[in-house]
């Protein structure tokens, strides 16, 4: 089985693989930003995918957006800090299999990809309940409709990026983020472009953008 781990940080990568040293033909593969990710799962096609979201160039919901708009089969576990729901429901809405915290113990994170490779789901107790009660408790937030496209575009308006580099790194037309950016406006009640900007800040500094 190939594991393809996914994360900026060498610590984490040697963590997984120390986790997953005592399972008989695992074959763990590294990638430490989304592009080296987007090639790796091209040209070694892992069984499972462990994604951070909080990659350096690419958030990991648009790493996992990607991939398995062109391979819908893919098997990934979002493997993070962060265990804020919201970030868990998207995750799942966009296709994972799995959801782990980091400060989870080490035989559950085993134990996911195990799961997730044989094509059951994972998701810890605690994240499973939560979930249970996410509607209910954060139904009325302004960004839970919003596309993995037009949050992506959020977080890169947030970082302080122009419609021209945000075309760039998310590979689609100037037109198309111009596009974008209208329809956030529309959706999130921005006056204007630094209205919009404003409320981008305001998500990623509360952590409902990443």
């Amino acid at each position: 089985m190939r594991v393809l781990i996914v994360d900026d940080h060498p610590m984490v990568i040697a963590g997984c693989r120390g986790m997953l040293s005592g399972q008989v033909d695992i074959e763990v593969i590294e990638a430490h930003d989304a592009r080296e990710a987007l090639d790796a799962h091209a040209s070694r096609a892992p069984d499972v995918t462990v994604l951070d979201i909080n990659l350096p160039d690419l958030s990991g919901f648009e790493v996992l957006r990607r991939i398995l708009k062109q391979e819908p089969k893919s098997r990934f576990i979002v493997f993070t800090m962060n265990e804020n729901i919201t970030f868990a429901a998207r995750a799942i809405e966009l296709g994972a299999m799995g959801y782990i915290a980091k400060t989870e113990d080490p035989s559950q994170f085993v134990k996911a990809v195990q799961l997730v490779a044989s094509g059951t789901c994972y998701l810890s107790d605690q994240i499973a309940q939560k979930l249970a009660f996410f509607q209910q408790k954060h139904g009325n937030s302004q960004f839970l409709d919003l596309s993995t496209r037009e949050i992506e575009t959020l977080r890169l308006l947030a970082e302080g990026k122009g419609m021209a580099e945000i075309a760039h790194v998310m590979k689609i037309s100037y037109k198309t983020v111009a596009n974008c950016c209208s329809l956030l406006k529309h959706k999130l009640g921005a006056r204007s472009r630094a209205d919009l900007i404003r409320i981008a800040i305001e998500g990623k500094a509360s952590n409902m953008i990443v």
